[in-house]
């Protein structure tokens, strides 16, 4: 028996992505699913419904989701959506049910199965599966392009007739994914670089990419690959060595996130107030509240004659390769969910367990139903 997968056009302002890309039907119809796609679903992201072949293109999205499987978005689906599709049928795709407990109740409720995408274990054997990672990475490499087309000076060293220019340099605070791509990016393209993060372990990665680690001295290693908050001396000390730093990049980016919370503040006002002029802040925090004081999510601000960047939803000026990342890290999900032409679940599989949040009327995720359960929003059984 075929396998229906329904693949959704985003509906969210400003979202190109989608969640499956024609070169990739082959893999899923070797799994024995079909694909069903919304009309133009790829569009924004430069794929035409002609290119999905072999794939059956629907107009009608709720009689298509309402016989469908397996649900794939990028984006967590809207409540009529929800709704439209049958008890016990699967979800896949981001969810931020923590900021979206709405979402999860609908979920539960309707019984469906929903992978949270962003809840992929970080563990080696599900870096295939890992779209925060994946989707880093390329938001690393867009930052110091957006940054440098804000600048009013070239990136790298130019010898000219009439004398040189001097390469300008690039600060790049948090040394994840993200922070390491931007780095890497940014010595590409010529400048200085220089790279901090609280976690130490990261100095050698940031010097095997041409850049020179800022050392403060504090070690703040925490759960998960994340670090974790600074004590108010530590942070007095940071700040101390940091603020040198900053007033002598021409572009800054900040790449500090911990999901489900605010962004934490690493730029000051103070901080920007003594950058140098016609300096740049790209503040890849911005999503989450951004990792300055000075940041206006969604916003390009000027403070002075420092220019501070707040992009949002940074991977869909990419949408081309981020769809494509995002399908094969779904695609790998699924290669672990479907067996023989049929899907199983097995719940002791530590990938299954740690992305699932909803299954068979139930909240599985102890941190989801916490945030519902605090909010007053129901009192969801937990399996």
């Amino acid at each position: 028996m075929v396998i229906h997968v329904a693949v959704l056009k985003e509906k969210a302002l400003g979202e190109k992505r989608v969640a499956m890309v024609p070169t990739l039907i082959p893999r899923l119809e070797r799994l024995g699913a079909g694909l069903n796609l919304e009309a133009d679903a790829g569009l924004a992201a430069t794929f035409a419904d002609i290119a999905y072949r072999g794939a059956t293109i629907e107009s009608a999205v709720k009689t298509m989701v309402s016989a469908a499987d397996i649900v794939l978005a990028v984006q967590s689906p809207s409540a009529d959506i929800i709704k439209a599709m049958k008890p016990g049928g699967i979800l896949i795709s981001l969810l931020y049910g923590t900021s979206n407990p709405d979402t999860v109740l609908a979920l539960r409720d309707r019984r469906v199965t929903a992978f949270a995408m962003e809840q992929i274990p970080r563990i080696s054997r599900a870096q295939s599966m890992d779209v925060l990672s994946s989707q880093a990475a390329l938001v690393g490499y867009y930052a110091p392009l957006l940054g440098a087309v804000h600048m009013p000076r070239i990136l790298p060293m130019m010898t000219t007739a009439v004398g040189s220019l001097r390469a300008a340099k690039v600060l790049v605070m948090g040394l994840g994914v993200a922070g390491l791509s931007a780095l890497a990016t940014a010595h590409r393209l010529g400048s200085i670089t220089v790279g901090y993060d609280v976690r130490p372990e990261t100095r050698e990665q940031a010097e095997s990419l041409g850049a020179k680690f800022i050392d403060t001295g504090i070690d703040a290693r925490g759960e998960g690959g994340y670090a974790r908050e600074l004590t108010t001396d530590e942070r007095v000390k940071v700040e101390e060595t940091l603020t040198r730093h900053i007033a002598e990049a021409d572009m800054v980016i900040t790449t500090a996130s911990v999901p489900g919370r605010p962004a934490p503040k690493l730029i000051s006002s103070a901080q920007v107030a003594a950058m140098k002029p016609g300096a740049v802040i790209v503040d890849l925090g911005a999503e989450s509240g951004g990792n300055c004081e000075e940041t206006k999510p969604g916003e390009t601000v000027n403070v002075g004659t420092v220019t501070v960047l707040g992009p949002t939803n940074v991977p869909s000026a990419l949408a081309q390769h981020a769809s494509e990342l995002y399908a094969k890290n779904v695609l790998n999900l699924l290669d672990l969910i479907i067996k023989d032409g049929s899907i199983h679940l097995d719940f002791e599989d530590e990938v299954i367990a740690g992305t699932v949040a909803t299954h068979d009327g139930k909240i599985r995720s102890k941190a989801l139903h916490h945030i519902i359960e605090s909010a007053c929003l129901s009192s969801p059984e937990i399996a």
